[in-house]
């Protein structure tokens, strides 16, 4: 099956609530270029996938063997849950990546967008007994909001999927143990963006303890439980005027990308 998609210039790319195919495979390749413009990726490994509207089971995912840096809005596979292939590509598929993403997808209704990535800092964090502190506002969103998922190595086998589920819950990110990070999100903006605050909670957690360390063990400051608590219902709870995760960033980072290297649209 052949997919014919219009011109990706006339998608409106920088609404981050936007539904339709052309715009959301602009959007993820917009987000393929983020993780390697901030230095997030992991050469051709990882991936990000997005749920195709209008097409039950189906979601779209990086052929296996590009850089993030080459991935564009027609590359993509789309397959079905049990990794099917439902267009008319021939480009393999990272095993790992439809393990993972087809759980998570298959498992929570608001997946709209998974992201995955072996982020320096976030796996540091995965392996630390306490993973994630609260230690910096970057770090109080995902206080009490994250789940863990104990390594069981390469994801290569179906049977892990229900404990991939299991372990993210309800939460909006997965911490997987000795591996990497998770994100889901309602919209692509969303989950690149809990990505990207998780790694920069994650780096200044470790630059903290080991500032601690060198200095011969001062102690780290933890602020008080209630206002560690009250901090995170604030940001998931939208308090104020924060808004759903990325959906302020957005609009600013399609025009970065605009502005750096437009093929991403083609």
């Amino acid at each position: 099956m052949t997919t014919v998609l219009p011109d990706s210039s006339k998608t409106d790319a920088a609404n981050p609530v936007a539904q339709d195919e052309a715009t959301l495979r602009v959007q993820l390749a917009a987000c393929y270029r983020l993780v390697a413009h901030f230095g997030l990726d992991d050469l051709i490994y990882n991936h990000i996938s997005v749920r195709v509207p209008g097409e039950p089971g189906h979601f779209l995912i990086n052929p296996y063997g590009l850089l993030f840096s080459e991935i564009n809005a027609s590359c993509f596979v789309k397959i079905d849950h049990e990794g099917n292939r439902v267009d008319d590509t021939t480009q393999p598929v990272n095993r790992a990546g439809f393990v993972i993403h087809s759980a998570i997808h298959a498992g929570r209704a608001d997946a709209n967008c998974v992201l995955h990535t072996h982020s320096e800092a976030a796996t540091a964090v995965s392996a630390l007994t306490e993973g994630l502190l609260p230690l910096s506002q970057f770090a109080m969103r995902f206080h009490g909001h994250a789940g863990f998922h104990d390594y069981e190595g390469v994801a290569l086998e179906t049977g892990e999927r229900e404990r991939l589920i299991r372990d993210l819950g309800e939460h909006p990110v997965l911490v997987l143990r000795n591996h990497g990070v998770l994100s889901v999100g309602r919209t692509v903006a969303e989950a690149f963006i809990l990505a990207y605050y998780f790694e920069r909670a994650a780096r200044v957690q470790l630059l903290a303890q080991g500032a601690a360390s060198a200095a011969g063990g001062a102690t780290l400051h933890l602020p008080h439980a209630d206002i560690s608590a009250l901090a995170s219902r604030q940001f998931n709870e939208m308090a104020g005027d924060i808004l759903p995760p990325g959906s302020r960033e957005w609009p600013a980072f399609i025009r970065l990308l605009d502005k750096l290297d437009p093929s991403y649209r083609d």
